[in-house]
């Protein structure tokens, strides 16, 4: 049995179904441990899951601390958000390592480093399985830098070592905390386990596509990019059927979204602003990640769930808040990019997607208008946009990360056989 422990928002949970997918294609046994919220979701594709009962909501984590964490927008924020939300994950921390009792292997999200020591005490291998790129790099800075300040090699190399940390304050006191109730010690070799993974028998894979950051060429070779870990809705997927009715009626629309940062408190603020701004830049719109909304105009409509993978090829532009795996699926999609990061590496997805020629300037939630929002649009729609995007989903299209990832990991395990 492969045990993928992984953490986050449904966006963060996507690839990793993913590739737990294309691992069972290849004939291996797996489950995904994470919180009891997204077992319905992941047992819907058919994976076994290991729901941990110590959530968010069962530890009653104050919901200020979630906002924070949220609406980190500068990296001394996430810091001392994640060092205030530490406490709490403790309790996750022991039902994770009971998920890992009796496995074969154990991949692990770069927030639960847990999955590293629990393999090393169990004697199995660990795979460090990271949403973007992790690994320390002069060629580029990390997501938590990249836009904020210029590329420079010692610098660049730098940021990934407070992205490292960052991740490491979030988890490793909890797995200290664990390991001495469990063990009386602390874990052999207890620290940042990141840049271990630097021997073919515990390698690192990245769910990243090279034609968005290449594979910088001073990373160990068994730190593995070979493209994005998406995951596609089943053939038979229908479409809510207003929507399909929808993108019929007209132009294709805009699609506007923030995913699970939706400012739901400020919700009749804000569709005012989305409808303002479409009609300013005349296009049709869909809003999303807001539930449903009332007194629309006719050429908006509102969608409160939606396949990403189905929906973006049929828009004209995607406006959405940043996230990595939202991101990802826009620039697949072939169409040009509209981002409003809230938090954390948001940012560097909003300034690669204008620096790679797919998308707008980067315009963070702070400082949205509507004016602003329909000069983005206006901007992203430019024929010149639109063909790098169009350029850059073709060449998405031809990676097959998941797969190939999958089959870094079932080698691994044949080669112990």
């Amino acid at each position: 049995m492969i045990t993928i422990l992984c953490a986050g928002s449904r966006g963060d949970f996507q690839p990793y179904v993913a590739l737990a997918l294309e691992l069972r294609k290849s004939g291996k046994d797996v489950r995904i441990a994470g919180s009891r919220s997204f077992e319905s979701f992941v047992r819907g594709f058919g994976i076994d899951y290991y729901p941990l009962r110590a959530d968010i909501e069962s530890l009653k984590v104050d919901p200020k601390l979630l906002q924070q964490a949220g609406s980190a927008d500068n990296p001394l924020k996430m810091l001392l958000a994640f060092n205030k939300m530490k406490k709490y994950g403790v309790y996750m921390t022991e039902e994770f390592y009971e998920a890992c009792v009796g496995s074969e292997l154990i991949v692990y999200h770069p927030g639960v480093t847990i999955g590293y020591f629990a393999a090393r005490q169990l004697n199995v291998p660990s795979v460090l399985a990271s949403p973007f790129p992790l690994h320390k790099t002069e060629k580029y800075p990390s997501v938590i830098r990249y836009g904020r300040s210029a590329s420079a090699p010692r610098r660049n190399k730098l940021s990934y070592s407070m992205l490292q940390g960052m991740l490491w304050t979030a988890s490793g006191g909890s797995v200290k905390s664990f390991w001495k109730q469990r063990f009386g010690r602390t874990p052999e070799n207890f620290g940042r386990p990141y840049e271990r993974h630097a021997d073919s028998r515990y390698p690192a894979l990245v769910s990243c596509s090279r034609f968005v950051f290449d594979r910088p060429d001073d990373w160990n070779e068994n730190v593995h990019q070979h493209g994005y870990w998406f995951l596609d809705q089943p053939n038979d997927y229908v479409p809510p059927r207003e929507l399909a009715d929808f993108l019929l009626s007209g132009e294709k629309p805009v699609y506007i979204g923030f995913g699970s940062v939706s400012p739901r408190d400020r919700k009749d603020e804000i569709v005012r602003l989305i409808v303002e701004a479409l009609k300013k830049s005349g296009v049709r719109g869909i809003i999303g990640g807001l539930g449903m909304i009332d007194g629309l105009p006719g050429n908006v409509i509102a969608v409160d769930q939606s396949s990403h993978a189905w929906l973006f090829p049929r828009t004209a532009a995607v406006c959405h808040h940043g996230g990595a795996g939202t991101t990802a699926e826009g620039f697949r999609a072939g169409v040009p990019s509209v981002i409003i990061p809230f938090s954390n590496d948001q940012f560097a997805w909003a300034h690669r997607a204008y620096d790679l020629g797919v998308g707008a300037p980067s315009l963070p939630f702070k400082q949205l208008t509507a004016d602003k929002l329909a000069e983005s649009i206006e901007y992203a729609l430019r024929p010149e946009v639109k063909a790098r995007a169009e350029k850059l989903g073709g060449e998405i299209a031809s990676e097959n990360g998941a797969w190939a990832c999958a089959e870094i990991i079932a080698r691994l395990l044949d080669e112990r056989a």
